[in-house]
């Protein structure tokens, strides 16, 4: 009898010590999809629109440095960039990797924002100076009617 109760109790363990090797490696696959949806596709997406923004540079535009330096492009070559900073206009000679911001493609966008937004808001203060007037004209119209 002893044996038969030892055989039951062995072949459970390892019926659960399999279960639990499936389930910690269902674990594992879960945090690695997640760590993949929430650190790594948002960093390759903001690397690709970085890099979108330093081959779209052009002549003129303003543009910030990793560093921090604020200048005008004045001349671009194939993997630096010349700016011209401050009011003695200093040239600095910089790698295209350097930099960080275009100030001017970031207000042109910004305005395309609010003028695709500014027509939806005019509208409803529209609507809303509107119903103002009409009540005021139906108040106006009731005075003078309850004067007569």
């Amino acid at each position: 009898m002893s044996t038969a109760l030892l055989t039951l109790l062995t072949s459970d363990t390892s019926t659960t010590t399999a279960t639990m090797g499936w389930s910690s490696i269902i674990w594992m696959v879960v945090i690695l999809v997640a760590f993949y949806f929430i650190l790594i596709r948002p960093q390759r997406k903001k690397d690709k629109q970085d890099a979108e923004m330093r081959k779209n540079l052009q002549l003129g535009d303003e543009v910030v440095t990793a560093g921090g330096i604020v200048g005008i492009i004045c001349k671009i070559e194939e993997e630096t960039v010349v700016i011209e900073t401050g009011g003695d206009r200093s040239r600095l000679r910089v790698r295209r990797w350097a930099i960080s911001q275009n100030l001017d493609a970031e207000k042109e966008a910004a305005a395309q924002k609010n003028a695709k937004s500014a027509p939806v808001k005019d509208k409803k203060k529209d609507k809303k100076s509107d119903k103002k007037e009409d009540s005021k004209s139906e108040n106006t119209t009731s005075e003078s009617d309850s004067k007569k």
